[in-house]
């Protein structure tokens, strides 16, 4: 049998295809594509995402079902999924990602699109990378559930003619935003949901230490914070990962 490296078969996890690349791989994939390319959305499901849609898969599946890629951002996922005897696709962080792109792929003349994050996040990271042709749209607070908001902020990512697009307004909202530019049809480019990556490389925020990270504990790192507006994500919601990774591997059995 021969074996498709180019498109290596997908780990099957939580009902979910995740690619299975790391993150070298995942940057030469999106190295190939340009603002011509029929466009495409990349998303990065950690915990608290797979959690919400095991209790709403009507909702939420079609909004990972539709992307073309799906990479784990989650290592506490990973290593709880291996620990329990199922398979798990290589951990490819979101915040890690968007880094590599800008710093590796992106050219400083490529058309850069980025939905959300404040004027001066944008502005420093455009610093940073010396991005020359960067645009960027900052919805209002909810525009989730206003129409009209809506509306507009797929037809930025629609008519922005990027090569690629940062979808920064939290989950689900971004990937509702890829969604709807995919249905639309015409758009070009790639999207990428990437939620507060550019808030780490704007130096808003800062990342756990390496170490930190790849001991699994960067929710710890981010709890401690900001308790109050993670607590419950952490301490309550996303625990219950552990239940639907047992209820896979008794049902693997």
């Amino acid at each position: 049998m021969t074996i498709d490296t180019d498109h290596p078969a997908p780990i099957r996890l939580l009902g979910l295809d995740f690619e299975a690349r790391d993150t070298d791989a995942a940057l030469a994939m999106l190295a190939a594509r340009d603002e011509a390319s029929p466009f495409a959305y990349l998303v990065t499901p950690n915990a608290d995402h797979l959690v919400r849609l095991a209790r709403d898969p009507a909702r939420y599946a079609p909004l990972y079902r539709d992307a073309a890629w799906r990479l784990m951002d989650s290592r506490v996922v990973a290593r709880a999924a291996r620990a329990m005897g199922l398979a798990a696709p290589p951990v490819v962080p979101g915040s890690d990602l968007t880094a590599r792109l800008l710093e590796a792929v992106v050219r400083p003349d490529d058309p850069v699109a980025v939905l959300g994050g404040g004027a001066g996040t944008v502005q420093a990271v455009a610093r940073r990378f010396g991005l020359r042709r960067l645009v960027h749209h900052e919805p209002p607070m909810g525009f989730d559930a206003n129409p009209v908001a809506f509306a507009r902020a797929v037809d930025f990512v629609a008519n922005s003619g990027a090569r690629f697009s940062l979808l920064c307004v939290g989950s689900p909202r971004q990937e509702m935003v890829a969604r709807a530019v995919l249905a639309k049809g015409g758009a070009t480019g790639t999207a990428l949901c990437v939620g507060a990556s550019l808030l780490f490389l704007s130096g808003e925020e800062r990342r756990a230490p390496r170490l930190v990270q790849r001991a699994g504990l960067e929710w710890a790192w981010r709890l401690a914070r900001d308790p109050r507006r993670l607590a419950r994500r952490y301490l309550i919601d996303d625990p219950a990962i552990l239940a639907l990774l047992w209820r896979e591997r008794q049902r693997a059995l």
